[in-house]
């Protein structure tokens, strides 16, 4: 999912594949018949900077939004969701710095496509920032019942399987049918 995608999920909280459809369809009317699609190509590029900077906000929020479901009061998650935020903003601001610096990232070798596999998702904010959450909040005091509530592992266990949630079948059924061939597991 991109973007885009991801804050009008956020700002309309609409998430039907039904939705994700029809927008399709639209998209290709648009590219297909070229003077409805000139009509947007027209759209000045300040109207664009203006929703990229509301889709970037919703995303931001939507994404912190998941935290309602863990304890803030706690010095691990306080600890793990400052340090995530410090980390994922600090080493890709090296990175970017490194690189308008000397030409190239920190990562140097004889193949160019190694060190774009390795700068280029180190040069993100939420790349680093989400690894190193996700590092964190696996290592730190984890088997603990009481740190199981504070992440907010309670909350989640029901949605782990399929038939966990009775809102499943009604959310994620494929249209015309098609559950019967594609069965979810």
């Amino acid at each position: 999912m991109d973007l885009e995608n991801a804050g009008l999920l956020a700002l309309t909280r609409v998430g039907s594949r039904r939705v994700v459809q029809i927008s399709a369809g639209f998209m290709i009317f648009f590219s297909v018949l070229g003077k409805f699609g000139a009509v947007f190509a027209s759209i000045p590029s300040s109207i664009f900077a203006g929703l990229y900077c509301l889709f970037f906000a919703y995303v931001g929020a939507g994404g912190l939004s998941f935290l309602q479901f863990c304890n803030l009061n706690s010095f691990r998650t306080m600890f793990i969701l400052g340090f995530s935020i410090f980390i994922g903003l600090s080493v890709p601001q090296y990175f970017n710095e490194y690189t308008a610096i000397k030409g190239f990232g920190p990562v140097n070798t004889s193949g160019r496509w190694f060190n774009d596999i390795i700068n280029v998702p180190f040069a993100s904010e939420a790349f680093v920032a989400g690894c190193m959450a996700y590092f964190l909040d696996n290592t730190l005091h984890k088997k603990d019942s009481s740190i199981r509530k504070d992440r907010g592992k309670h909350w989640w266990a029901k949605f782990k399987s399929f038939k966990g949630d009775t809102r499943s079948e009604e959310f994620y059924s494929l249209p015309f049918n098609l559950n019967k061939y594609f069965p979810s597991v």
